[in-house]
């Protein structure tokens, strides 16, 4: 992974030393809450329902055991003990005192991570597809380019006051596992016939209350114009983008206003006075930062291994069958064909989607340097990732990672919950969202039932700010405030990846009460109209929306099911 260099951490330690200021200056009267407001929020500190709350960022969800070891003691020093990993690879803290957030910034410095930007109108948090550098398919590692582009947006003047808050997403394999078409930038890897290294350039999506696709811009760009590239996005959104209604800022509003031909036209003719200028990324300079990304000495199996660290003739047939179920749901083919890519999954029935405790977080920094390298991802799913676990030692790890709760097989299934805080937290949603999403894991706590079902993705967002990615879900679940009480919308036929579509609200709100119920109807009509082995997605997209919406609402004729 990427390491400071001494202007980093000076860089990052003066931000620290400057918000200490600017926080004893608003503690003590002499700074105004209109004045402090963008500058806590430019170092990740929102005021929320109950208390303000720290959100960190963690670069292309990449992190070290020993940062993850920090971030277990920032829970369990200034917070109640647990935090929140986000659908964007951060971790929020939702119960931090504000004369108190300079010192955890502080602290997090000493293990080179921060808060800055992980709000305000500017570049936010760099997201990367989970499987970087490890996954099957990988066209090429993104990573280093998403460091470069990190450094290149940290509080650069020109990106600090923008419309609206920006996000910029990388996926560097065949299938795209970090939704680029949902971001204001998507970046795809592509390899062209000659077999030189670039990139598609996807610009205006988002989801909120006007959710967009991204659409390609441009087909194919040198992997060193990116940032030339970006800076002509950015001069084109800062000179066209609005300032008046913060509800028609973000960029995706402008590519639909210009068209996504009349925005291309003039990205390309500002590219045109920066292509081949100072921001052209040289080879030296991408050589240098690959070294920080390069592939480990992996150890090839022992003679005496077993591929999958089997039971064996130890083990009863109940413990064979468990261990199984968690190797066909929660791993993945890694690169090299002794380790495995293994997700723990943070969804056990009960939990908020995404929380972890203090303890499990110490966990899994064990976990990492014992099975990992010492490396753990986070991904847009809410879940953490163990990238470089030798097959030998799955069934080791999995007995280990179960006694803590962290081995639920239930990875791309229903009860892997997509959830925001929602109402118990979030100032801004109309709905809480936990309780919705712990009662449908409850409801459907049976793994027989859910492996039967197969692969189905369910999202839930507190309001229309999406940060659940309730849209790109195959079932959404949206919180509205209807006369001052939570009522929550159904969203059907959501998919990311490289088929993304938005879900589409199918009628009439419910009571939360009635969710599971409501779910319960959704997969009633799957299990009657599927074929055989065909996914829940697959059999919505063929039979469409109406026998969903029969099925929910009743006949047409009044009846009901």
């Amino acid at each position: 992974m990427y390491l400071y260099n001494d202007v980093d951490q000076k860089l990052v330690d003066d931000r620290v030393a400057q918000f200490r200021g600017q926080t004893e200056r608003f503690l003590s009267g002499r700074l105004s809450e209109d004045d402090f407001r963008p500058l806590r929020l430019q170092n990740g500190l929102y005021v929320q329902r109950h208390s303000p709350m720290l959100r960190i960022a963690i670069p292309y969800g990449l992190l070290s055991s020993r940062q993850m070891r920090m971030l277990a003691h920032i829970a369990r020093t200034y917070d109640r003990g647990y935090g929140h990993f986000t659908t964007r690879c951060n971790i929020q803290f939702n119960w931090v005192r504000l004369n108190e957030a300079p010192d955890i910034l502080a602290e997090l410095a000493t293990v080179q991570m921060h808060a800055i930007q992980t709000s305000g109108n500017c570049i936010r948090n760099i997201t990367c597809d989970s499987f970087a550098g490890v996954g099957e398919d990988e066209i090429f590692d993104t990573r280093p380019y998403c460091e470069i582009a990190r450094q290149w947006s940290t509080l650069a003047p020109e990106f600090m006051f923008l419309p609206r808050k920006f996000k910029i997403a990388f996926a560097g394999g065949a299938e795209d596992r970090a939704a680029v078409r949902f971001y204001d930038i998507g970046v795809r890897a592509k390899r062209s016939e000659s077999g030189e290294d670039g990139f598609e350039i996807f610009v205006g999506g988002g989801m909120g209350r006007t959710p967009m696709l991204a659409q390609s811009v441009n087909t194919f760009l040198p992997k060193e114009e990116l940032l030339n590239y970006f800076d002509a996005i950015l001069r084109v959104y800062n000179r066209h983008g609005r300032r008046d209604n913060k509800y028609k800022a973000r960029i995706k509003i402008l590519v639909k206003d210009l068209t996504v031909e009349g925005f291309a036209k003039e990205v390309n003719a500002e590219w045109q006075h920066l292509r081949g200028g100072p921001g052209t990324i040289k080879a030296e300079a991408i050589s240098a930062m690959t070294k920080f990304f390069e592939k480990p000495a992996y150890q090839r199996l022992g003679e005496g291994d077993s591929l999958y660290g089997e039971l064996g003739d130890s083990g009863s047939l109940n413990l064979q069958r468990e261990f199984n179920r968690w190797k066909k749901q929660n791993i993945s083919n890694h690169q090299h064909p002794d380790y495995a890519i293994v997700t723990l999954s943070l969804k056990k029935a009960g939990v908020p989607p995404g929380d972890a405790t203090a303890r499990q977080m110490d966990f899994v920094a064990e976990l990492a340097d014992r099975f990992s390298l010492g490396e753990v991802r986070v991904t847009h799913e809410q879940n953490l990732l163990l990238p470089h676990v030798p097959r030998s030692k799955l069934y080791e790890l999995w007995n280990l990672a179960a006694a803590e709760g962290l081995a639920t097989p239930n990875i791309g299934l229903l009860t892997d919950v997509v959830c925001c805080p929602g109402g118990d937290f979030c100032s801004l949603a109309n709905a809480k969202s936990i309780p919705v999403a712990v009662a449908i894991q409850k409801r459907f706590d049976d793994l027989d039932y859910l492996f039967d079902l197969g692969p189905l993705e369910l999202n839930i967002s507190g309001c229309v700010n999406s940060c659940g990615h309730h849209h790109i879900g195959h079932i959404g679940i949206l919180g509205v405030d209807k006369n001052n009480e939570e009522w929550y919308q159904i969203t059907l036929g959501g998919r990311e990846g490289n088929a993304s579509h938005i879900g589409k609200v199918i009628g009439p709100s419910f009571a939360a009460n009635d969710i599971p119920d409501v779910i319960e109807r959704i997969i009633g009509v799957y299990i009657a109209n599927r074929h055989e082995d065909e996914i829940f997605i697959d059999t919505f997209s063929r039979i469409g929306v109406e026998p969903f919406k029969t099925g929910v609402y009743g006949a047409k004729d009044g009846s009901t099911h």
